[in-house]
This record gives C-alpha cells, structure tokens and sequence, in this order.
C-alpha cells in the first residue's frame, strides 16, 4: 500500500455517503501532511526563507485552528470544551489572516504545536459524524468557498493540502528531498 495510507483510519460504518466522502478526504490530508513532518528537526520547523516570513511551525499551526474552525466551530458554534483543544492564545497566533513572526519565542514547540493538531484532530472525528442533519445549513461569512455547513467540512481537507503545498515548498528550499 502507498506510504501516504500507513497511518490509515476506519471510517465509521454508520456514515452517510456525503460524510464519507468528507472524512476520507480530511484523512488523505492529514496523512500527507504528516508525512511531510516525519523527519524534520525543531530547528526545521522554524526555517524560514529570506525574504519570505513563513515556517512549517505557523503553517503547521495554522492547519489545526483551521480543521477547528472549519469541522466544530462553523458546525456547531464554540463550546467550553473547546478551551481543552487549544488556548484562545494559540488561536489568536494562527488564526486566518495573521502572519507568521520569525521569532520562535511567541509560538508552542514544535511537539506541543502537533499535541494540538492531533487532539482538534481525534475531536474532528467524533464530532463530524453527527453533524448528518444539518450539512446542508448555511453559514455566514467569512466563507472561503461554500456557504454552507457541508462546504466548510469539504474545504477542510483542500484547505489542509494548500498549506501541505507551502510545507512541501519549505521542505524543498531547505534541500530535504520530496516525498512525492
């Protein structure tokens, strides 16, 4: 099986086709980008090329408050819960529109910024599953691509692969090999 199914995760039986597709689509970004984070020092995470203020750290970052924002919170609104995801301090660091500072002091380490992208990550996949009856609502602005609650779930994963294309780049400009 291709490398980029090893870390393959069974979808629940009780999905409806439109969420199947939904989670198989998030599921194929999640392992891609994983992949391309597997050999990456903390120092690589903080890279940045001259005269291009980004690292894999901000996008990285930036990835989970997204799958947040996209497969919770535009489905459900913000819980109380939520604050065991992630601070309100790291949402504000990574959230659409900021841009990444080349000081590492203002950002979680690389290993506290994947616990936050792995727990948003395993909470996506309890609650998306639940959310059947009501993908067709819509929701308000700032949408980037559809207007309602299933769009948002189907822009998660090409969302995650736009930023997995800018990790790809870094990693590519640092001299580490592609993947793919």
């Amino acid at each position: 099986m291709d490398a980029i199914f090893e870390h393959d995760y069974a979808l629940p039986d009780n999905l409806s086709p439109r969420l199947a597709i939904v989670m198989r689509q998030i599921e194929f970004a999640r392992n891609y980008t994983m992949t391309l984070l597997e050999d990456l020092s903390d120092d690589d995470w903080f890279w940045s090329p001259p005269a291009y203020p980004t690292h894999i750290a901000w996008q990285v970052g930036h990835i989970a408050m997204s799958e947040y924002g996209l497969t919770m919170f535009q489905q459900r609104g913000r819980l109380t819960e939520d604050r065991e995801l992630m601070s309100g301090k790291y949402r504000k660091l990574f959230l659409r529109g900021t841009q990444p500072s080349l000081d590492r002091s203002v950002y979680p380490s690389p290993s506290e910024i994947l616990e936050v992208l792995n727990r948003v990550h395993e909470q996506m996949r309890v609650e998306v599953p639940t959310f059947e009856d009501t993908l067709d609502e819509e929701i308000g602005p700032p949408h980037a691509a559809y207007a309602t609650k299933y769009g948002a779930l189907l822009f998660t994963s090409n969302h995650e692969m736009l930023h997995a294309g800018q990790i790809g780049m870094l990693r590519r400009l640092m001299g580490k090999p592609a993947i793919r």
